[in-house]
């Protein structure tokens, strides 16, 4: 849906709600061709709202979007502090404002922009807390209240005093801990895994990435590694040596080799049945396993 600083609309949006007009190229062209959209009478929108409802009018419904477009970019544009693109912002109001049309009824006495405030905030929210971290910040109903309250009331840079701390979370109405929560979330930052690309910089660059173990043994691991593969193939050996020669055979072929044998293939080497076989397999096994735990 969004690519660089261009407005693309979504796949359920009717490519004709422009009507015709030149592909909207850049966020400045869009916001001029929504500001110049006229905005609807009460009794006009009603009219087009019981067509959208009564005969699911398609035309209807693009003029009742078209004509408060930009009440989405107003909204939109209150989210500005959180560092995300204008054009995408809109977009994603553009949704809520869709999602508000499709269930505007007219009957209820109110009109569509009143309505839709809730739907197009919604989808803006959304959108922030998926994208203003790549760690997400809020994930219950609650932390997303305060994270959004808690940006509107920090006005300055740095951190709460005990004294303000106290203050937000009576207005709030949250314990104090959950405000100095939600502040240390807001003032942590990004650090990308393999840290910066400045290769040149006198400075110290942290990268996390160098802090993680290593998927390779250790050398003295790797020894003790070593020593016990060592171990356990002279205690297999030693093992196999209580077997007869038919059952080392059978053991070596089902399970000691590459590519092994089938129960029939054994069968007919010996001139047995294939459950014979499987017989002398298992307690060849047992067999084995006894002498292994000696």
């Amino acid at each position: 849906m969004k690519k660089n600083n261009l407005i693309t609309l979504p796949n359920y949006l009717p490519a004709t709600i422009f009507g015709g007009v030149a592909p909207i190229q850049s966020i400045d062209h869009f916001i001029a061709f929504a500001n110049a959209v006229p905005m609807l009478e009460e009794g006009e929108e009603k009219e087009l709202a019981e067509r959208l409802k009564q005969h699911n009018d398609l035309a209807a419904a693009q003029r009742l979007v078209l004509s408060h477009l930009r009440f989405v970019i107003k909204i939109a544009r209150s989210f500005n502090g959180y560092g995300l693109q204008l054009a995408d912002l809109i977009q994603e109001g553009s949704i809520g404002l869709m999602k508000a049309v499709k269930r505007f009824d007219p009957t209820m006495g109110v009109r569509l922009a009143s309505f839709a405030v809730h739907w197009i905030k919604s989808e803006i929210h959304e959108f922030v807390i998926r994208n203003w971290r790549l760690v997400k910040i809020a994930t219950t109903k609650a932390q997303r209240k305060l994270f959004f309250n808690l940006r509107s009331q920090k006005t300055r840079l740095g951190w709460f005093t005990k004294e303000e701390v106290a203050d937000v979370a009576k207005e709030l109405n949250v314990k104090p801990s959950d405000v100095m929560e939600m502040e240390q979330r807001l003032n942590s930052h990004d650090i990308s895994l393999e840290g910066s690309d400045d290769e040149d910089g006198d400075e110290f660059q942290f990268s996390p990435i160098q802090y993680l173990a290593s998927p390779d043994l250790s050398p003295e691991n790797e020894a003790l590694s070593s020593q016990q593969h060592s171990f356990d193939s002279d205690h297999l050996k030693a093992g196999m040596e209580h077997l007869d020669a038919r059952s080392q055979d059978i053991i070596t072929q089902r399970w000691l080799v590459e590519k092994k044998a089938t129960l029939h293939q054994l069968a007919a080497k010996y001139s047995i049945s294939a459950e014979r076989v499987r017989q002398l397999e298992t307690q060849a096994m047992n067999q084995l396993k006894q002498a292994l735990a000696a």
